[in-house]
């Protein structure tokens, strides 16, 4: 094949510098030696990624826009290059999913294990066109045929590539604002800030359990600012589907991993300026995957230390002496090496002992040895145990030593220990009251120590007894000093870190589920903050959320009776039925307050109910600068009570307002990287706000500002925007915001909302508007010329705004209105619905898809889109408070009561559900099962949240320790 042919202008290109699949260039390599602590679930054995020693394809010269014929270089590449998996072409321009089949689009990747026979051998003509920029400079260009001797075969579409297109920018999102054209994400090679030894790609697939061409695009996404929340929605077929919680925990592990190796870095430049960096040294630095395993290797170099005592022996100069009784033990005199005069060289026990000393040093920092004693543990029974510490039981506090009862003599396998166990076992040990350890078989020792001495460290010659005493001391000397306290170190660091990252992810999990309680609308609220000495602090919002009223009444202080008038006469004139009380101080007592009115029918003709809610965090934003910007002329006091009755009427607008940490629904909140527990919940925040969608004309700033994409700085731009233009027309005028550049719409665009009503309300006034002061104007009326309008006084509402689908989309979905016959005027319709589902029924959503040139998971959200009625809210399918009208006592309750409750928080242990005695009961989590869960709510997990009600069977109460054990019986 001399030269390729030009592309014909007046046809569409199909295939684009976009739409190159990344991982059809990347060569096979041998799989990498097993890890240790693998995933418990082995996926199929997957295609490995490209180390960074491959042969790179060579630039090839830019085509000359004459459409000259082109010449083109062979480029040598490496054995077994795999190019064998087409991937269809996308009209709509957007980011590429690497297929095993092209007729598998939508659906889950098969296993990446088949690879094409190919010449152990081949050359490859390398074309690169214009378009070699949008794919950047490093990347290289990829075809999709297999190869056959030594050339390639002919596309079978000749107008396939691009030969006189400008090249591609990288985004400049006037023209472009879905943030096209995107560079093509699947590419074999992640270019790392910090290179190691190690291939971050299939690292990452190893820890995370996830397929490499998943991590290889997630790494791309990340590396582009993507936020979660629109990588999940819009970038599906990138990620094969992943959810948010994996997402995040892979971005997690990715930052791991990236610290290690920028920490590695800043060791090798360190040691290298004090003269300390060996070949061999740095080759064990930058095999470190963790930051255990990178202090263990860097801690003998330290600046300060006085040094091993491999060091100090190698300083007397005895390190030939361990080489040589390894290599050459003949030759060995170790009698030639005493110096009577100089300490450590004294008298030959002393110079046995140096060379020992250096052979353990050896022995722990060979990357086979400790390979080799990390699978054996591995195999055998490792627990660890905590003991009641002996100072503690003479001095300790009784109470704090009752709490951990269950530990003062535990034992449980590494294994099979739980996340809050562990937890529970570092807190006691951080307050001295629990001594724990690792317990490592002897049956470990005595194989690691024969397997050193007979296979890997066996010595070339034979050994005189003496050195063979020597050889097996160090072997032990290795294990018991150095071996052994590094495997109890990266056991316990593992537990650790896997326990607090399953704490984080369960916090992360009951905030989600609290912040997608269903919102209580249409309401007029009272709400509670009760107290004894103070009052109770009343507040009374509006359905729409403005306050009519505040007050502050004395329940507990003997005056209930003459309140109780105030009460009523409050909640007929405001026509309120619905009273929210807050779980603090003095909740049970007005609780039953509440309670006895309403069985006296205190109230009528109202029929008024009443709702328990979590007051955590309340007190804490009513003293903050946004309640103070928010309610200026308001007591901090009274602003709690307005806080809590909001948190019914919408509990994400309110919630926001809070430090997430704050409104208390974790375990071990306290014990964990408080780093990785803001990260988590702030993301956390970030998902909720931007998948419910916020309409941008009528939110508050703070709402804004946890939209993806957006900041406080930017949300303030907006508001002013508003402020000073008017509403917003379409998503379009977000552009003319202040600071809200191509990558901020890219990701904020589609979770913003537009009320059309109003919009089109707004659009009919401004137009009679305009309409009137251009006849005063031909008239002469004004005597002067006037401006011209503002631009966004003509811009058009587009239907489409109102939806989830993204601006990127809307070409496409114009197209799938025009295919099914349907306006975008009747969005959210029974119309739209019925056209919808009788093309699907026809064709197929995958037939479909494939007509529209797109893939499944796009074109379902654009039917989502289409179909959901106007104003849905994600939140219609999650829980609403429990109202209730009576109350139960603690002595009350029986075994074998069958009671309703609402579940309160939720950890690894079991869930806590209010039962409406002042005490949240404990469903074990052995006593939850998938059976006894709702089959109709879509689960994240096996696991109850926040909000969710339950009805449950109690098991036993504990009345002298108020506890009451549950059973749970279903989900509600």
């Amino acid at each position: 094949m001399s030269s390729l042919p030009r592309r014909v202008k007046s046809q569409a290109k199909a295939l684009t510098s976009e739409e190159l699949p990344s991982f059809l260039n990347s060569s096979s390599e041998s799989e990498e030696e097993e890890e240790e602590w693998k995933p418990k679930t082995k996926i199929a054995k997957k295609r490995c990624l490209p180390k960074k020693n491959e042969a790179k394809i060579k630039k090839a010269a830019v085509p000359q826009p004459a459409g000259a014929k082109k010449t083109v270089k062979k480029v040598a590449i490496k054995e077994e290059l795999d190019v064998s998996l087409p991937i269809a072409p996308v009209e709509d321009n957007r980011m590429q999913l690497l297929k095993p089949k092209e007729e598998d689009v939508g659906t889950k990747p098969k296993s990446l294990n088949q690879k094409p026979e190919v010449p152990k051998k081949v050359e490859i003509n390398s074309f690169q066109g214009k378009n070699k920029k949008s794919l950047g400079s490093d990347e290289k260009p990829s075809t999709s045929v297999p190869v056959v001797g030594n050339q390639v075969k002919h596309e079978e579409c000749e107008e396939a590539f691009a030969f006189d297109e400008p090249p591609s920018k990288k985004m400049k999102l006037n023209a472009c604002p879905e943030g096209k054209p995107v560079k093509n994400l699947g590419r074999n090679k992640i270019k790392e800030e910090f290179e190691m030894n190690w291939d971050i790609v299939q690292t990452l697939s190893d820890i995370t359990n996830v397929e490499p061409w998943v991590c290889a695009n997630l790494i791309n996404l990340f590396q582009e600012e993507n936020t979660i929340p629109f990588i999940a929605r819009y970038r599906k077929e990138l990620i094969n589907n992943l959810e948010a919680d994996a997402l995040r925990e892979m971005q997690q592990t990715l930052e791991e991993l990236r610290t290690v190796a920028k920490k590695t870095h800043t060791t090798i430049q360190k040691l290298k300026k004090e003269g300390k960096l060996s070949g061999c040294l740095m080759e064990s630095l930058l095999n470190c995957r963790t930051l255990e395993e990178l202090d263990h290797v860097s801690a003998p170099y330290k600046t300060g230390s006085k040094g091993t005592k491999a060091q100090r022996a190698r300083q007397l100069g005895l390190e030939p002496a361990a080489l040589s009784l390894l290599q050459n033990p003949v030759e060995l005199n170790l009698f030639s090496y005493i110096r009577p005069n100089t300490k450590g060289l004294a008298n030959i026990q002393e110079v046995e002992t140096g060379v020992q000393h250096i052979l353990a040093d050896i022995f722990a920092k060979d990357k086979d040895t400790l390979d080799f004693i990390r699978k054996l543990c591995q195999q055998r029974y490792i627990s660890i145990q905590s003991t009641l510490a002996k100072v503690s039981s003479k001095s300790g506090n009784e109470k704090d030593i009752n709490k951990f009862q269950l530990y003062h003599e535990f034992s449980c396998s590494i294994k099979n220990i739980q996340h809050h166990q562990i937890l529970a076992i570092n807190r006691g040990e951080n307050l001295k009251i629990l001594t724990v350890k690792v317990n490592i078989p002897d049956g470990v020792k005595n194989e690691f120590c024969w397997w050193c001495v007979n296979e890997r460290w066996r010595p070339k010659q034979f050994l005189k007894p003496e050195f063979m005493r020597i050889l097996r001391n160090s072997v032990e000397d290795a294990y018991k000093r150095l071996i052994h306290p590094l495997l109890c170190r990266e056991f316990r660091s593992k537990l650790t870190s896997d326990a607090e990252k399953e704490s984080v992810m369960m916090f992360g999990r009951n905030l989600r589920q609290l912040l997608l309680t269903s919102p209580v609308r249409g309401r007029t609220l009272m709400g509670v903050d009760p107290g004894y000495k103070h009052g109770c602090k009343l507040a009374i919002i509006s359905p729409t959320s403005q306050i009519l009223h505040t007050d502050v009444v004395y329940l507990h202080s003997g005056q209930g009776f003459h309140e109780a008038e105030k009460i009523k006469k409050l909640l007929l004139q405001y026509s309120c039925s619905t009273v929210v009380i807050g779980n603090g101080t003095a909740c049970r007592e007005t609780e039953a307050y509440f309670a006895d009115l309403i069985m006296k029918k205190y109230f009528a003709p109202l029929d008024v109910v009443y709702c328990i809610v979590s007051e955590a965090g309340a007190s804490i934003y009513s003293v903050s600068p946004e309640a103070s910007k928010e309610m200026p002329d308001l007591d901090p006091n009274l602003r709690s009570a307005v806080s809590i009755a909001r948190r019914v009427q919408d509990p994400l607008a309110e919630l926001v307002k809070i430090e997430p940490k704050h409104i208390g629904v974790g375990m071990y909140q306290h014990d964990v990287s408080q780093t990785l527990l803001k990260a988590t919940l702030d993301s956390v925040v970030e998902e909720c706000v931007s998948f419910v969608g916020v309409d941008i004309n009528i939110c508050s700033e703070i709402l804004l500002r946890h939209i993806a994409g957006l900041n406080a700085n930017r949300a303030k731009n907006i508001i002013e925007w508003r402020e000073k233009n008017g509403p917003f027309i379409n998503r379009e005028q977000l552009k003319e915001v202040k600071g809200l550049g191509p990558k901020s719409f890219q990701q904020c665009a589609g979770f913003i909302r537009f009320n059309q009503e109003y919009i089109k309300t707004f659009c009919s006034n401004k137009k009679t508007e305009l309409g009137s002061r251009a006849l005063l104007t031909k008239a002469g009326a004004l005597g002067k010329k006037k401006s011209k309008p503002r631009p966004c006084a003509w811009r058009q509402p587009n239907p489409l705004d109102q939806t989830c689908i993204h601006p990127e989309s809307y070409n496409l979905a114009v197209r799938f209105l025009s295919l099914i016959g349907g306006n975008a005027n009747d969005i959210g319709k029974s119309d739209m619905q019925q056209k919808v589902n009788a093309v699907i029924e026809r064709e197929g959503l995958e037939g479909t898809a494939k007509r529209l040139n797109t893939t499944v998971h796009t074109l379902q959200l654009i039917i989502d889109g289409l179909t959901q009625p106007e104003g849905y809210d994600i939140r219609t399918d999650f829980d609403k408070p429990d109202f209730k009208r009576s109350i139960v006592c603690f002595e009350d309750l029986s075994v074998g009561a069958v009671l309703t409750g609402k579940v309160e928080n939720a950890t690894q242990f079991g869930v806590f559900v209010d039962i409406g005695v002042g005490r949240a009961g404990l469903i074990p989590a052995r006593n939850i099962t998938e059976a006894k869960l709702s089959k109709v709510k879509k689960r994240r997990s096996l696991g109850l949240g926040p909000g969710e009600r339950v009805e449950v069977k109690v098991l036993n109460v504990d009345i002298p320790r108020l506890r009451i054990t549950l059973d749970l019986i279903r989900v509600l």
